[in-house]
């Protein structure tokens, strides 16, 4: 029979993968742009069976337990895996060694009598532990009750504040007479690996029943209560293993501003993820020399 009698076959579409997290695209330039609004480093949550990178700790959660799991993920991480830091584990018994670490306590409430801080206490230094200066490269948590002010109560004040060190001892904790409005802080809210997939804070109360295993903020709102369990959770995320060679410090610009568009295309997507850049300083660089700050 002769040949112009078959259907023509349909010609093999090239497609381009991402090495990060798997898209492709039917053009190289087209990968090169995700590449670009992507992001993607080692420092993104990554899932432990495939090794896909996701935007956020919220978008690896649907990743492995989602309605749309991959199936291996799912069974393996459903078998091995820590439903609070989402790791998985050699064994089942493993993952029971480990919950017992993961799953914390809730803090037990500060029973003792908070000071009334006075408007000459605000400036002295005498009002904090001053042992703490001491103590140079850690990480301090803070925690602030508000109340309204204004004619309409609509003004954020500060009325009570709880500082906290690394392992959970008082710097500071006392009732406050606003004077400048607080900025520039690091908050566990806007960390961009906890935040929801479009970039909307979670309730620190969520996080923690999430990531550390335990409920806060059930009676009185006490910020000690909350100062301990921001710390403990920017610990846990500061721990993550990221496997970043050399120092590990990325600059948050774009790697890839110092390519043109013809070179890039030109890139494997292995070359291409390796020159890409996160968006955020990931907390784990607080362990690889520098220096921490106010969470």
């Amino acid at each position: 029979m002769d040949s112009d009698s078959y259907p023509p076959t349909k010609a093999l579409t090239t497609r381009y993968k991402c090495y990060a997290c798997y898209k492709q695209y039917k053009k190289k330039e087209h990968l090169v742009e995700h590449m670009k609004i992507s992001y993607h480093s080692a420092h993104q949550p990554r899932c432990a069976v495939c090794q896909k990178h996701c935007k956020s700790f919220e978008s690896l959660r649907e990743h492995l337990t989602g309605p749309l799991a991959k199936t291996n993920c799912l069974g393996i991480f459903s078998d091995r895996g820590c439903d609070l830091c989402l790791e998985v584990f050699d064994s089942p018994s493993s993952l029971n060694k480990h919950r017992e670490m993961c799953c914390l306590s809730a803090p037990a409430s500060l029973a003792t009598e908070i000071p009334t801080c006075t408007e000459s206490q605000i400036y002295v230094s005498g009002s904090i532990d001053e042992s703490y200066a001491c103590k140079g490269g850690e990480a301090v948590a803070i925690d602030c009750e508000m109340v309204g002010g204004g004619s309409d109560g609509s003004l954020d004040l500060c009325a009570r504040v709880c500082l906290l060190d690394e392992d959970e001892n008082i710097i500071f904790h006392s009732y406050v007479q606003p004077q400048i409005p607080v900025t520039n802080y690091r908050d566990t809210a806007k960390y961009r690996p906890l935040m929801k997939t479009n970039l909307v804070s979670h309730s620190l109360k969520y996080l923690v029943q999430t990531y550390l295993g335990y409920n806060i903020q059930t009676g009185v709102h006490d910020p000690y209560e909350d100062c301990v369990s921001v710390m403990r959770l920017y610990k846990r995320m500061r721990a993550q293993n990221h496997h970043v060679e050399g120092s590990g410090i990325q600059s948050i610009c774009g790697g890839f501003d110092f390519w043109k568009p013809k070179e890039l295309e030109k890139m494997t997507p292995e070359k291409l993820y390796e020159i890409s850049r996160s968006n955020y300083r990931c907390w784990c660089l607080d362990l690889k020399g520098q220096q921490p700050g106010l969470i």
